[in-house]
């Protein structure tokens, strides 16, 4: 699961916002863990201003301080979990902040 915000939210947000946050995050990992589910895995980023980009098409290459795009949200973090089903996944991230969410199952190859 990727989470998206604009990093503005919490760059403006004083320290009661950001304890709620964190509130809200525990609250969450509660949830998948009655739900059933697991936190195999869990991180925040740091800004996109830390960020380099690594482009290669052919034999050309391209690394650049800086973010793939500017975007009015950026991944701020992930979670990787182990959830029964969708449904559960659903269930549980309505304990998050107002992100942007994307939810995917891991490609099994």
């Amino acid at each position: 699961m990727l989470i998206a915000q604009d990093e503005e939210v919490w760059r403006r947000a004083d320290e009661a916002e950001r304890a709620g946050y964190y509130t809200a995050h525990e609250a969450f990992e509660t949830a998948v863990r009655e739900a059933g589910g697991t936190v195999e895995s869990s991180e925040a980023l740091r800004s996109v201003t830390a960020a380099t980009t690594y482009r290669r098409r052919g034999t050309e290459e391209l690394v650049t301080d800086g973010p793939f795009a500017e975007l009015a949200e950026q991944l701020g973090g992930f979670y990787v979990l182990d959830m029964p089903d969708l449904d559960a996944v659903v269930a549980a991230v309505r304990h998050l902040p107002e992100y942007t969410l994307e939810i995917r199952p891991v490609a099994e190859l």
